[in-house]
């Protein structure tokens, strides 16, 4: 009898983890990764008046802004005015991603458009102090992912790490925290949180660049992939590592230690981060983008690990580094999107070279202007804040674009290497 009482114990002790382990849903309409086209969503928009309790905000004032790209507001349930005017002499107006309405509204652009879904920007500092603006847009987002069956998930970005005295803690504990009460890999309703090989992808962006204060190997990243990986109540995680283009050869825009190999070949999926590094005013860069990408498949498949590029429609960042940089002010438009033709050149090399899966960088980043959400070619009229303009293309034509290109990639339509135009 006693054995038998001993045999029903060990047996039930045997079971704790894989029960613990149900707290991520087996369940996803997203299982993985590959055939889909993921943006970046920042989500960190705040407007006053919103109700966030926020001081600052993006738009700024003539004086200084941050941003270099204006949204179109026309479809917005609420709007806030800015100190900017119109060319008709009206205020200028900014939604707030605090609200609910517009982050219900960027979800349904993607289900309009065919855009498969985002991975949620959730900052250093945010994990750290969990302040409860971003809870907040958490909680919309998942729940607007839901609604309208988008993939989704989360992306730890280590900007805001110091050079010592904190490391990668926080973000086991904030993890842990969004496992358990945000409940973000068992969303109610439609589960649609992000999978590759049936695991739930968390990201960690912002390793191996050499610009950082934190150095990479005291900072417990060992201890961090460790813990989504193999931890048996949150573990059980696909981990996806943002590093630099150059994290192949180590040199370029990446630091030259060979320890981020060691980090990478203990992850499952490899983003190298584009932005900046590609240009459509220099001669022949399509052919670098698909050299490196070949090259990074290549030795990616060589160490079993996923890859996907990481592609961006235009870039200028000019407003912001006037105050930030003011020894290295960009101009206004540095990488200018062409109507779309260069974001269009990089999806189609990406795709040719042999890509299954593709990360846009960004959904609604207007700060450095690669925002694919819609936004206005009809921008405030300032004589000290210069926003970039659509090149006379529609609002929304970034979203259309995407959305074409998600069903290329899936081979839904033949890939067209001249840009599509819509009929």
């Amino acid at each position: 009898m006693h054995m038998k009482r001993y045999v029903t114990a060990f047996l039930f002790l045997l079971t704790i983890p894989a029960q613990a382990q149900r707290k991520h849903s087996r369940e996803s309409q997203y299982p993985t990764y590959h055939g889909l086209i993921m943006a970046g969503y920042q989500g960190w928009f705040r407007a006053a008046g919103d109700g966030s309790g926020a001081k600052h905000f993006a738009y700024g004032d003539e004086t200084r802004s941050g941003i270099d790209m204006w949204p179109d507001v026309s479809e917005y349930e609420k709007t806030y005015s800015t100190p900017f005017k119109l060319a008709d002499g009206q205020p200028a107006k900014f939604f707030s991603s605090y609200d609910k309405s517009t982050t219900d509204l960027h979800f349904k652009w993607m289900q309009e458009y065919g855009i498969d879904g985002v991975f949620m920007q959730r900052f250093f500092n945010n994990a750290k102090h969990r302040d409860s603006s971003s809870g907040v847009i958490l909680k919309n987002a998942f729940a607007a992912a839901s609604k309208y069956h988008r993939a989704i998930a989360v992306m730890y970005d280590l900007s805001g790490l110091k050079a010592s005295g904190e490391d990668c803690s926080a973000i086991i504990a904030d993890w842990k925290y969004l496992v358990d009460q945000l409940k973000v890999t068992n969303q109610s309703g439609a589960k649609t949180y992000l999978q590759e090989n049936g695991k739930p992808v968390v990201a960690i962006w912002g390793i191996g660049f050499p610009d950082r204060p934190y150095q990479l190997r005291n900072i417990g990243l060992e201890r961090l992939i460790d813990f989504l990986k193999n931890d048996p109540v949150y573990g059980g995680c696909a981990v996806m590592l943002g590093v630099p283009t150059a994290w192949r050869t180590l040199n370029a825009d990446c630091m030259p230690d060979s320890y981020l190999h060691t980090l990478i070949q203990q992850a499952d999926i490899v983003l190298p981060w584009t932005v900046q590094r590609y240009s459509p005013l220099l001669h022949n860069d399509m052919d670098r983008y698909r050299d490196n990408t070949l090259e990074d498949m290549a030795w990616c498949r060589q160490h079993q690990l996923e890859y996907v590029p990481c592609v961006y429609p235009g870039f200028s960042w000019h407003n912001l580094s006037r105050y930030e940089f003011p020894d290295d002010v960009k101009p206004s438009g540095s990488i200018p999107r062409q109507g779309g033709r260069f974001y269009w050149q990089q999806i189609t090399t990406a795709i040719s070279a042999g890509a299954t899966m593709l990360y846009v960088a960004m959904f609604d980043e207007v700060n450095e202007a690669t925002a694919i959400f819609k936004t206005t070619d009809q921008p405030p009229v300032s004589t000290t804040t210069p926003f970039i303009h659509l090149d006379g293309k529609p609002a929304d034509h970034y979203l259309w674009l995407t959305g074409q290109a998600a069903k290329m990639l899936r081979n839904e339509l033949p890939l067209s290497i001249p840009m599509p135009e819509r009929k």
